[in-house]
């Protein structure tokens, strides 16, 4: 995995100490994150608007992801390499544990192509799995 300077350097985006800060807790953790989330794990170092404007930045840069949750709970998670400002190559599986509640992207596993009816045209795709993650799994 890339450290987060580069990756910014790769967007072509400014390499400031909050950009860091809150990739660093992408590249770190392996499962989705909220802007809750991101604002306890840096508790009072970078204000949540900050946050905000990076989380945003990001999205906007192709760095992460957006998932879709069924309360409203607007989770992030990184995005492959190939992800671009123009196209994000995000409609992966994502999975969420019943048990711990952690939501994990499943890049590998590639939503299945659907086919609409004439005259819609599809902007994007998201498909959820809910279960027991490896850690829960008993």
């Amino acid at each position: 995995m890339m450290t987060a300077a580069v990756i910014l350097k790769n967007k072509s985006l400014s390499v400031t100490i909050p950009r860091k800060i809150i990739l660093e807790i992408f590249i770190k953790e392996s499962r989705a994150l909220s802007h809750a989330s991101i604002e306890n794990s840096i508790s009072t170092i970078i204000d949540r608007a900050t946050i905000y404007r990076t989380l945003q930045t990001f999205l906007e840069s192709g760095i992460i992801h957006q998932i879709p949750t069924t309360n409203n709970v607007v989770l992030y998670a990184l995005c492959q390499e190939e992800c671009s400002i123009d196209h994000h190559h995000d409609e992966h599986v994502h999975f969420v544990c019943t048990a711990c509640d952690t939501t994990i992207c499943m890049e590998k596993i590639i939503v299945p192509k659907v086919k609409l009816p004439r005259g819609f045209k599809m902007k994007n795709a998201a498909l959820i799995i809910k279960g027991t993650c490896d850690i829960c799994k008993n």
